[in-house]
């Protein structure tokens, strides 16, 4: 054998030893480091939407960063941000990679309903916890026990519209303008719808748009003729903002109502003077006293203002880092089996424990609420109105959840 035969086999030895040691013992005595992957739509119609979920959950991230050098026990926490670009089979395609090529402890995500309930199947065959911090569809959570919300549903939050509408503002009759492509707008006009007409409302007409739509011009001239006394938008804040200067242009005056799809800080700037006078349910109302702190450390580090969606991811790395806090204490040579690194049958354990101890959630004082996690793993929690009045958002209205969603 030549010199430069026997220096080749030499170094494929070594190479063959280093990667024994690095699979030995499920990761331990390789790249030590738990790895969290987050997803959504940092690009596309409604990045604002991924941008706010990527920026609420590196915010907690750094704050463990500060207070224990970014680790639980012992073990380094990182993120990976995958972006969705908006699209359902794009969501399922990045929580795949997340799962098998970075090898992901839990996945934080998505905001849009119709694309978790792209990726829920994933994580729930893959035995990987999944927190939605934002889909409000209840389907979400019914995918299986792995997957968590860190919101209200929008069972609950139709009822709210609908009491909003018929105790605080005396409305009886009233249109429907809903997103059919979008399963979040679809659900939540059929819960406003149930709840008005138990109040006695009544939908004088329903039209229908899909995303991305330009023009609302048609369907908004058949509600015109219908006179209704409000006109309720299910939709996200990219048509909102669009349907409401075109309803003003046609004369429709008429207050705007919608739900939480709305929040997003590019909603007043689409639709400019025509949001005045339109409300919709939120996660919460950013004037409120005990958000301040939250509000100025996000400030600090971004130097804009947080929306909802930011406060939710936000609870949910919190929520995450409590789970595996208890994990590495009850259970330290099992918490090691979430490294990146690690496969096999303890991994699948560990992740086990992890997916019990996120469902244990009671009592987590979040930005968003108090977070206690029900027997479906969804969060009971109040919602908040907003209105928007001159140009800003400002409190409207607080209500409770009378009883457990089913």
């Amino acid at each position: 054998m030549t010199s430069r035969a026997r220096l080749r086999l030499s170094m494929t030895l070594t190479a063959l030893a280093l990667l024994a040691l690095g699979c030995a013992g499920g990761g331990g005595g390789g790249d030590q480091k738990i790895v969290i992957g987050v997803y959504g739509s940092m690009t596309g119609g409604d990045a604002t939407f991924g941008q706010s979920t990527k920026t609420g959950f590196e915010l907690a991230l750094s704050e463990l960063q500060t207070s224990q050098q970014g680790m639980i026990g012992g073990i380094r926490i990182e993120s990976v941000v995958e972006d969705d670009q908006g699209r359902p089979e794009e969501a399922a395609t990045v929580v795949q990679k997340l799962i098998n090529q970075d090898r992901v402890a839990c996945v934080v995500g998505e905001v849009a309903s119709s694309r978790s309930l792209a990726a829920a199947p994933i994580c729930q065959q893959n035995e990987v916890p999944m927190i939605t911090p934002s889909s409000t569809n209840p389907r979400v959570t019914q995918v299986g026990d792995y997957i968590f919300r860190m919101c209200f549903l929008d069972d609950f939050q139709g009822a709210s519209i609908a009491r909003f509408a018929a105790e605080n503002l005396k409305l009886k009759k009233v249109a429907v303008l809903k997103d059919v492509k979008n399963d979040y707008s679809v659900a939540l006009a059929q819960y406003f719808t149930e709840a008005f007409a138990k109040m006695g409302g009544t939908v004088v007409v329903e039209q229908t748009y899909s995303s991305g739509d330009p023009d609302f011009r048609a369907p908004l001239t058949k509600i015109k003729a219908r006179n209704p006394e409000a006109l309720i938008v299910p939709g996200y804040y990219t048509e909102a903002g669009l349907i409401a200067r075109q309803a003003r242009e046609l004369g429709l005056k008429v207050p705007i109502l919608g739900g939480d799809g709305w929040e997003s800080e590019k909603l007043i700037e689409i639709g400019g003077e025509a949001m005045n006078g339109c409300y919709y349910t939120n996660h919460w109302s950013l004037d409120q006293p005990q958000l301040q702190p939250f509000v100025t450390a996000y400030r600090a580090k971004y130097q804009s203002e947080p929306d909802a969606i930011a406060g939710l991811a936000y609870d949910a790395g919190k929520v995450l880092f409590a789970a595996l806090t208890k994990l590495a204490t009850d259970d330290p040579a099992g918490f090691k089996a979430l490294v990146s690194t690690s496969s096999g049958e303890a991994r699948t354990a560990a992740s086990r424990k992890l997916r019990d101890n996120i469902a244990a959630t009671k009592g987590y004082a979040g930005v968003t609420g108090t977070i206690s996690l029900d027997a479906n793993r969804n969060a009971q929690k109040p919602i908040v109105v907003i209105e928007v009045k001159d140009g800003k958002k400002v409190f409207a209205a607080s209500m409770e959840q009378s009883a457990p969603t089913p």
